[in-house]
């Protein structure tokens, strides 16, 4: 991985957003929540502004495929747990988010250690994860600010799809481990048998 992959307009905005990760963290305990959103929604909007110049700008690199997810994951789940501790959101969501990325990260880790798989792109299911995950935040975050009804019910409606959705992605994964293991182990016969070292 070369070094000058840092240096690309997609990386630097994907690293600008974790970089707004910590304010977020203190507007909200600052109580502030209108400028706690602001900063979010900017966030998101330089989730969709890096894909975007990644393509436009032919700049797709291995670093911002594993950057993009992470910075995704570490402002969703700071997220959670803060709102949750704040009495924003129920902690029943914060822990089964938690423990589905939890157990998928370790999943992975086993994986690539013993077989040597990766690259376990997002499936819709988990797409569809997190945009409810985002979408429940935003308007937890509204919800405080301006305590309408049309935003509750968008709240609940979007923390009851991010439980489903949560569930629905964590099964779904388990299935694509067994079929990539089973391709694996089915490749292995004809690697050893063709003279080729069975990794």
């Amino acid at each position: 991985m070369k070094l000058s992959q840092v240096f690309t307009a997609p990386n630097q905005l994907t690293m600008l957003r974790m970089a707004f990760v910590p304010f977020i963290v203190i507007e909200l305990v600052e109580g502030r929540y209108f400028w706690a959103l602001l900063l979010f929604v900017i966030a998101g909007f330089s989730d969709g502004l890096d894909g975007l110049l990644a393509r436009r700008l032919h700049q797709q690199t291995l670093l911002g495929q594993y950057l993009d997810p992470i910075a995704d994951k570490l402002l969703l789940s700071t997220m959670f747990p803060v709102l949750s501790i704040l009495h924003k959101i129920p902690w029943k969501f914060t822990v089964l988010v938690f423990s589905r990325d939890i157990s998928i990260l370790a999943a992975s880790a086993v994986l690539f250690a013993i077989a040597g798989l990766r690259d376990f792109r997002p499936s819709i299911f988990g797409k569809a994860n997190t945009f409810s995950q985002i979408a429940a935040v935003f308007f937890v975050m509204l919800l405080a600010i301006r305590p309408e009804r049309w935003i509750w019910i968008a709240r609940t409606v979007f923390l009851r799809a991010t439980f489903s959705f949560t569930i629905i992605s964590a099964l779904h994964y388990v299935f694509l481990v067994q079929h990539r293991l089973r391709s694996h182990t089915h490749t292995l016969p004809a690697q050893t048998s063709a003279g080729l070292p069975a990794s």
